[in-house]
């Protein structure tokens, strides 16, 4: 688009030919406008997108069934480390994987790369798995045996399946609000993301008081989002569930971030919010808690939410989180990403511009 708007600018010169015409400065200004606007598109979606966004908070908290209420006492988890991991290790960040029993290898995938790092831009990091009940016996003993090799995982009292994918979300607030308070910051991350530890500490450095923290509840923002009345949907919300025309600003659940407070807030609004039959989508539900918590979600353009992502390696060096990242690919882009040397600025803002872009034209 840029270079055809250079192409049709053809100098013109006075009378004398000692002076330009006006057609060829308008093109330049055009021109420059158009490419500082794709190297901070970031920031200007950003700016849109928070204009775009609710403001209304609500003013009650419901009452739930003691027995809905997300576990919080190490005996009500199957699996677990010590409940004095985090008072041993410090987290700055700790990182909470959404993960199925089968996925293995997708954990395994993760302990390789970005689960791997325990310190990050001097900053302690570090990473463990959430997972519900297997179905399947052997399964089940798998996850034993994997548990006590690695030491990484957690495993809640519900049949791990997409429709508890709620449930699971409500025992990774509880687990992490009873055994890991002293984290600075928790990020939920799904088991096929791409997430960069090193991209999301720069950026929370360079926007956020690391001793001023407030709420924050960060990734990408879905707006204005109408629930799915279709019954043959998986994300079937009839209008008995939840009747408004649509659901509070949300973070996608594929990334986001908590902060310590934001993390306490939503943790007591969703252990004392209804649950409906169905269940809201996980992370639909999260943001109806950040709301009645009087957490707003912030957008942030470093998380790509739902949409693919094609490789390149200078914006998966910028970017917080890339979704549907396969095991296999998620070792060979790690390493390619961080080999030398690093991108230039310019690369990297204008990699990130044209991804931002394109997501941008997906949504």
């Amino acid at each position: 688009m840029i270079g055809r708007g250079v192409c049709v600018c053809k100098p013109r010169f006075g009378k004398r030919g000692s002076r330009f015409g006006i057609l060829p400065f308008l093109c330049a200004v055009l021109a420059s406008t158009a490419l500082l606007a794709l190297l901070f598109v970031d920031f200007i979606e950003s700016w849109i997108t928070s204009m775009s966004m609710s403001t209304l908070v609500e003013s009650h908290v419901g009452i739930i069934p003691l027995q809905s209420v997300p576990p919080t006492r190490p005996e009500e988890f199957l699996l677990m480390p010590s409940p004095l991991v985090c008072q041993r290790a410090k987290p700055y960040l700790i990182i909470i994987v959404t993960s199925a029993p089968a996925n293995q290898r997708a954990r395994q995938a993760i302990r390789e790369t970005w689960g791997g790092e325990v310190e990050v831009r001097g900053l302690r990091v570090m990473t463990l798995f959430m997972v519900g009940v297997a179905t399947d016996p052997g399964l089940a003993k798998l996850l034993i045996e994997e548990a006590r090799e690695q030491g990484d995982l957690v495993q809640g009292r519900f049949l791990d399946t997409y429709s508890n994918l709620t449930l699971k979300t409500l025992s990774m607030l509880g687990w992490a609000r009873r055994f890991c308070p002293q984290a600075h910051f928790m990020a939920k991350v799904d088991d096929d993301v791409l997430f960069n530890p090193s991209a999301l500490l720069q950026f929370l450095n360079k926007t956020h008081n690391p001793y001023e923290q407030g709420d924050l509840y960060l990734g990408r923002v879905h707006l204005h989002v109408a629930p799915d009345r279709d019954p043959d949907s998986k994300h079937y919300l009839p209008s008995g569930a939840y009747p408004p025309s649509v659901f509070p600003d949300y973070c996608s659940g594929t990334a986001y971030i908590l902060s310590r407070s934001a993390l306490l807030k939503i943790s007591l609004a969703a252990s004392a919010s209804p649950l409906s039959t169905p269940l809201p989508p996980e992370d639909v539900f999260v943001g109806m808690c950040a709301r009645t918590a009087g957490v707003l979600p912030s957008h942030c353009s470093l998380f790509s939410g739902g949409p693919g992502v094609p490789y390149g390696r200078c914006c998966y060096q910028a970017m917080v989180s890339i979704h549907h990242i396969p095991p296999r690919e998620m070792l060979q882009y790690w390493a390619d990403v961080h080999s030398s040397p690093p991108c230039s600025w310019l690369s990297l803002r204008a990699s990130l511009g044209i991804l931002i872009f394109n997501l941008c034209l997906d949504c």
